[in-house]
């Protein structure tokens, strides 16, 4: 959904209800100034994550070639460890 600041500030609930119930982010637009994206934060903690995982070029290569060696059938079952 896109829509403008004064939309958004006039349905702000509405727009807030829509980003939990129908997880779709909210890209928010100024005349003159940059857009903004809103989203839930459920949403947002796995792409905040994901970001931090995928930082360091050596891990974001390891994380890629797992998912690689996953997609043709290497991948191994583990048990999880719970401490």
């Amino acid at each position: 959904m896109k829509m403008t600041y004064s939309e958004s500030r006039a349905r702000y609930a509405e727009v807030m209800d829509s980003l939990i119930n129908d997880r779709e982010e909210v890209v928010i637009t100024r005349v003159g100034h940059d857009s903004v994206v809103m989203l839930s934060l459920e949403d947002y903690e796995p792409l905040k994550e994901a970001a931090y995982l995928m930082r360091s070029p050596k891990d974001a290569r390891r994380i890629s070639e797992a998912i690689a060696r996953l997609k043709v059938g290497l991948g191994e079952e583990h048990q999880l460890i719970e401490e």
